[in-house]
């Protein structure tokens, strides 16, 4: 026969993670008078904890009235893993001051597992030093903790003292060290560390390769993916395909993604949704977005992000119906949307001018589904009204919106006033800006275009002067494109000499052919101030265009030509683009810092709204 306290752990551990069984177990504890008997105390926080009912668990210790450690451990615990870490501090405080306990290993691994998810730096140095000066100073399981906060936090270089000391180190903490360089952009230092382990397993591999991947080395990423797979490592689990995957959509990819689909598929992993996501990401951004939809509408069972990240595909393609209609399926699924799907949908209006319908969802936002919008929401809202012409509008959201607007806020309504000729607000707003001392190139850029448009030269020499000696660099246009195996990177006004010839030639003979049809350069976008034919000629080599001319020159007949371009393409691009689509039959994908744009038969999928 069981003792009082064996069957009570039974009892509980039996239902956890059922939220109808831990209150049964919880009444029949009540009933039988074991419910305060120990370990029944923290064992029903942790449960009801575990089960997702984190509010019963709140109560229940509040209910208590003796609080041990052990009742605070488990409390921490649950609380420092769930959606609410901020919910620590509270307890902590009153743990130290009106119950006069003080924590042990195990509480202060749950603060600073806390600390590491608010990314709270100033918390978690306070929870080492306490360690430091506690008798568990050199328990490890702390010190694991401790290392991971600070990587989350930004600051390897300390975790890596914390790791120095460790007696042992296992691939737990080796791996949270390479993960915590690498993810911090300090990739060589992840490298280093990495090579010097005593050994590698997957979840290593992955860290470094996914840390890779978030630093923007995604180049890189791929190279050591493929090492991985030359030293025979098994893929046993699904999270290494889902960065790759990544690094791909970022370097658009679009023949390796392709082949890490087809490695999904023979691994098997297909069905999970972690992959299926990173697919359907991976093919939005490659602009390939019919296969997107193909991967999406095969996952089994879609969560918030495969609906999101399928809707905000959809948006930057253009097909706003399409993302509207996703939306609508969501709802009906029963699947809540966050805000990062209401930043795709109204994306969606944005580019295809549907004003009163963004309206109407970012009502929604709060009032249907209880989200406060965020900065981004917000900045997106805003390129909604300011892209369709409400200027007044937008101006006055931004005075009222409760977030202090940032140079991106500015720059997108400075954008839109430049864009609809609004000279008197357009001079007033970049004269704020400059005061503001911006902090990225193409913020100076764009209000340099707009002293330039409104003729202000003066201006204009102020604001190079001024970049100069900040020394702010111009970002330089540049275009790649894949055709067959090779790969090519075009800059702006360069021309590699291999292919210069035939490049130029061909340019000639469009640009002589789209006259024939009525096309007239537009010169607007060239901040220079320069006689017209030296302007023409300026826009003559842009990237983009180079890009599509060996892309027509170097590709099958009737392929797809897939550029993609650092910066947004200037509008008289965009009309040569849709010339060139139709005089040789092609379809033209562009992916531009702004969107997708898909050029054939002499039109383009933004319907000329970007």
């Amino acid at each position: 026969m069981l003792s009082p306290a064996a069957a009570v752990v039974a009892a509980i551990r039996a239902a956890t993670g059922s939220r109808p069984a831990v209150r049964r177990a919880h009444a029949r504890l009540l009933k039988e008078g074991l419910a305060l008997h120990r370990p029944a105390p923290s064992l029903l926080v942790s449960a009801y904890a575990k089960s997702r009912l984190l509010p019963d668990a709140r109560q229940l210790f509040d209910e208590f009235p003796n609080r041990d450690l052990h009742l605070y451990s488990s409390l921490l615990a649950a609380i420092s893993n769930s959606d609410s870490p901020a919910l620590v501090l509270p307890l902590v405080r009153r743990m130290l001051s009106v119950d006069a306990i003080q924590p042990d290993h195990f509480v202060l691994t749950s603060i600073a597992s806390a600390s590491a998810r608010l990314r709270s730096l100033s918390l978690g140095k306070q929870v080492h030093g306490r360690f430091v000066a506690s008798p568990y100073s050199g328990d490890n399981v702390v010190k694991s903790s401790l290392i991971d906060m600070y990587c989350k936090c930004g600051v390897p270089d300390e975790a890596r003292k914390v790791f120095d000391s460790m007696s042992v180190k296992n691939s737990i903490v080796w791996t949270a060290l390479v993960s915590g360089y690498a993810s911090n952009g300090c990739t060589d230092e992840a490298l280093q560390i990495f090579q010097s382990m005593p050994g590698h397993g997957l979840f290593t591999w992955t860290a470094l390769i996914s840390g890779f991947v978030k630093a923007g080395e995604s180049v890189r990423a791929v190279e050591l993916f493929v090492e991985m797979r030359r030293d025979g490592v098994t893929i046993d689990d699904a999270f290494v395909l889902s960065a790759i995957s990544g690094g791909a959509a970022d370097l658009a990819a679009l023949v390796l993604g392709r082949q890490l689909h087809g490695l999904s598929m023979r691994l098997g992993f297909l069905s999970s949704i972690m992959v299926g996501n990173a697919l359907v990401d991976m093919y939005s951004k490659c602009s390939d977005i019919h296969s997107a939809r193909e991967v999406f509408e095969e996952i089994t069972l879609c969560d918030t992000i495969s609906w999101t990240t399928m809707i905000v595909g959809e948006a930057q393609h253009g097909r706003a119906e399409e993302a509207f209609a996703l939306y609508d399926r969501m709802v009906l699924a029963g699947v809540k949307p966050n805000e990062v799907t209401f930043v795709g949908l109204i994306y969606a209006c944005s580019h295809a001018g549907l004003v009163q319908k963004g309206r109407e969802l970012f009502d929604s936002v709060k009032q249907e589904y209880g989200i406060n919008p965020g900065l981004q929401l917000y900045t997106c809202y805003l390129d909604l009204l300011s892209r369709s012409g409400h200027l007044s509008e937008a101006e006055e959201l931004i005075t009222r919106m409760p977030y202090e607007p940032d140079e991106a806020v500015w720059g997108s309504l400075l954008s839109a006033c430049k864009k609809h000729n609004n000279s008197e607000m357009s001079v007033r707003i970049a004269d704020n800006i400059l005061e503001l001392r911006p902090k990225y190139p193409s913020t100076y850029v764009l209000i340099s275009n707009v002293y330039a448009v409104n003729g202000k030269w003066g201006s204009v020499a102020t604001i190079r002067k001024l970049m100069a000696n900040t020394k702010i660099l111009k970002e330089p246009g540049y275009s790649w494109i894949d055709v067959g195996r090779e790969s090519r990177l075009f800059h702006a006004g360069e021309v590699p000499l291999d292919v210069r010839e035939e490049i130029l030639a061909f340019l000639d003979e469009v640009v002589m052919e789209m006259r024939q049809r009525g096309y007239i350069p537009d010169t607007s976008s060239v901040m220079h101030d320069l006689e017209e034919h030296e302007k023409e000629h300026h826009l003559f080599l842009h990237s983009e265009r180079l890009a599509v001319a060996f892309g027509i020159l170097k590709s099958p007949p009737r392929s797809v030509i897939r550029v993609v371009k650092n910066l947004r393409v200037c509008w008289d691009c965009h009309t040569v683009m849709k010339l060139i689509s139709e005089i040789f039959q092609r379809k033209i994908s562009v992916r531009d810092s702004s969107r997708f744009h898909h050029f054939e038969g002499g039109k383009c999928s933004c319907s000329d709204f970007w």
